[in-house]
């Protein structure tokens, strides 16, 4: 008569062996997909306010109000400032616009090779206003060392009509 050895319960035990780090693993690369999904959300709205601004110069009547306006549709995608922002913590605080009136050394007057333009650039974030990512993982900090972190500056320069 052979002797079979006992091995109920053994692959329960593999399973929970293995468990731990495919948690882990399944969870950063959610994690850096959100980070990912924030960051393109946060360039796609910088280039839609900068694409608004680009389309009035400073002299036009209106062009206060159209600094506001494409401050509100890089947080709000909208020119109102209505609804949620995009991002969860996104603020219009968080958005510089630099152009021909502020920032007449660097965006008056560039020259090119078929004369001269205007620029007009946004920003989200910087060293005064960073966007900050937050991790939705409560156990990441102490698997990763990050649960939150800064994303640098997300500027988009383009030329204004003169």
């Amino acid at each position: 008569m052979t002797f079979r050895p006992r091995e109920k319960g053994v692959a329960a035990v593999e399973f929970a062996i293995v468990l731990i780090p495919l948690l882990v693993i399944v969870t950063g690369i959610t994690e850096f997909g959100r980070a990912m999904y924030y960051y393109d959300t946060l360039a796609k709205s910088a280039r839609d306010g900068a694409r608004l601004m680009s389309t009035q110069t400073p002299a036009d009547i209106n062009y206060a109000s159209l600094k506001n306006q494409a401050a509100c549709t890089a947080v709000y995608g909208n020119r109102t400032c209505s609804g949620t922002p995009l991002l969860p913590g996104l603020t219009t605080a968080m958005v510089s616009i630099c152009d021909r009136s502020n920032c007449p050394a660097t965006h008056a007057n560039v020259s090119t090779g078929n004369g001269v333009i205007n620029l007009v650039t946004l920003t989200i974030g910087g060293p005064n206003s960073p966007y900050m990512f937050q991790s939705m993982a409560p156990f990441s900090p102490a698997l990763f060392g990050v649960g939150s972190f800064n994303f640098g500056p997300i500027a988009v320069t383009m030329r204004q009509i003169l």
